[in-house]
């Protein structure tokens, strides 16, 4: 039998998954990654090389595990998060760490396209506005800040890229991932050109796009003793990790969408033509299934919402899970199944690391709002919870404002396994939520782009329909969506209240003021 592999390489670790044609995983392995560095607030840095050390564990392991040969991986598959800088010299080595997705240090490089390019412009050549989030400005603020290392730049590649270099030896991306860089011409599929004029960036550092099926290289004979694969194993595009993980969840026609709670979170919708968002709340990137489109919002601080709270606050559950082999989130949520919906008046801004869908706001900062002393810790667990549901509903609003429809919902990520979480999403969507027989998300995707470009499937569209199987259903409770929608109203108004008091603590917090 033939397998296929897809590779994640995530915030937090890389994970390689093994997958039989009918979409089972029969085996899965991650390598963690060292935690990124935030030397100042809103900075987020890692180092290249742990990503690759982190891929050798995750593929070696996963070949144990499951006892596959090498010889019967018949493609792999990448996906990756999105976004980050990796910077190499005329000798293939890495300059400097990477700024990552959330890193947020770039905005005065975002203002500086903005006027320099048009906001109109800008959405015209790229489908999107200028945000610290994306590449470009993070390209332009080495070159404004680190001279000396620009200088030396002579291959630009996102992480998953990286990653694909040391399998290949070639300098290749996709089209999905390629559109978050604010270098690429979403609409036509291709590297801009106005884009790389307007902002000075030689096109010779960019790898070359594929559609995210196309094979771009093959395992080398030196990786493939490093890895147990077969050297000449077909390596595809691949996507980004929200495409990859819309492939993964069967989100390859109209009307279905995905709700994924990884660190951020992010709704995501299929179109069969570019949707532009004309005050660019959205982000309009190109799938991962050849020839299409897709819109999709995203919350900075989703499962990062969570994960700051159990770091800070969790000290006992986290303690208690490692005696008792028990996940310290499900004992922290468990936590907020006695509070009734709406947390007693409390609202939970999950801002952490600024926030894009609909602020496009990077010195936006979370909070708590409407706490009293009757509230107690359960109280701050159920409203980060609810908290994240409004801030990815904020996306769903825009979808009905550009007319997008919208009929079941798909949940994915490492949120999706709290029976809670998904029930709170459920009411404040007031949609049918699915989750599906297999969750490996991202990484499953992957590997189904593995198999339509092993010729395992006919084409992507085929790769759902014979490995992606609904598991549960779902159904919003009327009380709560009710309950809800009057604190959503609050929700939605609270932000731009504090606005400015925010971008004032922001400078504080640097130092500026």
């Amino acid at each position: 039998m033939s397998y296929m592999m897809g590779i994640d390489v995530g915030t937090t670790g890389t994970r390689a998954v093994i997958v039989r044609p009918d979409g089972h995983v029969v085996g899965a392995a991650t390598g963690e990654h060292q935690p990124m560095r935030m030397a100042r607030p809103g900075w987020a840095e890692q180092d290249p090389e742990d990503w690759w050390q982190a891929t050798l564990v995750a593929i070696r392991s996963a070949l144990e595990q499951t006892g596959v040969k090498g010889s019967e991986i018949a493609a792999v598959g990448f996906s990756g998060q999105m976004h980050g800088v990796v910077l190499l010299d005329k000798s293939r080595a890495v300059l400097r760490p990477s700024l990552i997705w959330c890193d947020q240090r770039s905005q005065a490089q975002c203002d500086w396209i903005t006027n320099k390019v048009g906001a109109a412009q800008l959405i015209q050549y790229t489908s999107n506005p200028a945000l610290t989030g994306f590449s470009a400005p993070k390209i332009l603020w080495v070159r404004d800040n680190e001279p000396k290392v620009y200088e030396r730049v002579a291959h630009f590649l996102l992480p998953k890229d990286f990653v694909r270099y040391r399998l290949t030896g070639e300098f290749a991306t996709d089209v999905s991932d390629a559109s978050g860089t604010l270098l690429f011409d979403v609409t036509h599929r291709r590297w801009s050109p106005e884009m790389l004029s307007a902002l000075g960036i030689d096109a010779q550092i960019l790898p070359k796009a594929f559609e995210s099926p196309e094979i771009t290289g093959e395992i080398t004979q030196e990786v493939a003793v490093l890895t147990g694969l077969s050297a000449g194993t077909p390596v595809v595009g691949g996507a980004g990790d929200q495409a990859a993980s819309a492939v993964g969840n069967g989100i390859v026609l109209p009307g279905l969408t995905s709700a994924t709670l990884g660190t951020s979170g992010v709704i995501f919708t299929y179109t069969d033509a570019p949707k532009l968002d004309p005050r660019g709340r959205i982000h309009t990137f190109c799938h991962a299934v050849p020839g299409k489109w897709h819109v999709m919002g995203v919350t900075q601080g989703a499962g990062l919402s969570l994960r700051w709270f159990r770091d800070n606050f969790g000290y006992t559950e986290a303690w208690y899970g490692k005696q008792a082999d028990v996940d310290p989130y499900e004992l922290i949520i468990r936590e907020a199944e006695r509070i009734r919906p709406g947390s007693d008046g409390l609202l939970w801004l999950p801002y952490l690391m600024g926030e894009r869908t609909p602020h496009l706001d990077s010195q936006a900062r979370g909070m708590w709002f409407g706490l009293t002393a009757a509230h107690t810790r359960s109280h701050l667990v159920r409203s980060i919870l609810e908290g994240v549901a409004f801030s990815l509903r904020d996306s769903l609003e825009i979808f009905k404002e550009l007319g997008i429809p919208v009929e079941q919902i798909r949940a994915s990520g490492g949120g999706s396994r709290s029976f809670l979480w998904r029930q709170i999403q459920a009411d404040i969507y007031g949609k049918e939520l699915v989750t599906l027989r297999t969750s490996e998300g991202s990484a499953l995707g992957a590997a189904l782009l593995a198999g339509v470009g092993a010729k395992i499937y006919a084409s992507v569209e085929e790769s759902a329909q014979e490995a992606i199987q609904v598991k549960e259903s779902m159904s919003p409770k009327p009380e709560n969506v009710a309950t809800y929608e009057r604190y959503y109203q609050v929700y939605r108004d609270l932000y731009p209240a504090v606005q400015d008091l925010s971008h004032t603590l922001a400078k504080l917090g640097a130092g500026e003021a």
